[in-house]
């Protein structure tokens, strides 16, 4: 844990949307926050490489939590024997350096920072137990406890599901920041503001130019117009997305 408190962005589930992380960056630059974190699943999408590089830009300031995506990846580029092979996680392993492998390889699976008038929060992708176990906003109360059993802090904050919500489950309060790269509720770029209350905010950004983008730097990755019809210019309502997950 940081031994003196700081001001934290949160940004979870960037999804190799570049056009996407910048817009958020520079909002991030002007909230003049002391630390960023990447919450998990940085990386997979069109454009992994370029993600990596950017945020590794960050030096220090930026924390790396482990997620699925992560794991996905480095399994995809290990060639681990009995993966569950997936036509775009191995287009992104097959762009990854081997530097960029060993940044996103071995990251924690959550992180603890004293947050200016919050105190200590616990960061992760999903659980404390499972880098892919899907929690709602509507999930149960026991499943909060459950899944965060190993944990005290009063206040987590989570990701992989791509949507952002801020509700508290037996005392404590779980925030998820939303997607930068992969919104489900509404289009832009979401992310959150720790110090000293939470904040869940959205970026906008130049949706058609960023389809621009990610067309010409990524012709060949599967499914590139799916891609950013679904993720940039539309995207799933909240209810359509609750729907799914809970099936």
């Amino acid at each position: 844990m940081r031994r003196f408190p700081v001001r934290v962005a949160v940004l979870a589930d960037v999804h190799g949307n570049v056009p996407a992380l910048e817009a958020v960056l520079r909002d991030v630059a002007a909230a003049g926050v002391d630390a960023v974190v990447l919450n998990g699943d940085i990386a997979g999408g069109p454009m992994p490489g370029e993600t990596l590089d950017r945020l590794a830009e960050l030096g220090e300031r930026a924390i790396w939590v482990h997620g699925n995506g992560e794991r996905e990846l480095v399994e995809a580029y290990d060639r681990v024997p009995g993966r569950v092979e997936d036509e775009r996680t191995e287009y992104c392993a097959s762009r990854l350096s081997r530097q960029q492998r060993d940044l996103i390889a071995d990251l924690p699976m959550s992180v603890v920072l004293d947050v200016t008038g919050l105190g200590p929060v616990r960061f992760c992708h999903a659980t404390m137990r499972d880098d892919a176990e899907m929690v709602l906003v509507d999930s149960s109360v026991d499943l909060y406890r459950e899944a965060f059993a190993g944990s005290d802090e009063a206040t987590v904050v989570l990701g992989h599901t791509h949507m952002p919500f801020d509700r508290l489950a037996d005392r404590r309060r779980f925030v998820n920041p939303g997607s930068v790269g992969m919104p489900y509720g509404g289009t832009g770029a979401y992310w959150a503001l720790l110090g000293p209350d939470v904040v869940l905010r959205r970026t906008d950004y130049d949706l058609n130019a960023a389809a621009e983008t990610l067309r010409a730097a990524a012709p060949d990755f599967p499914d590139i117009a799916e891609f950013i019809e679904a993720n940039l210019l539309t995207t799933a309502s909240d209810a359509e997305a609750l729907a799914a997950f809970s099936a």
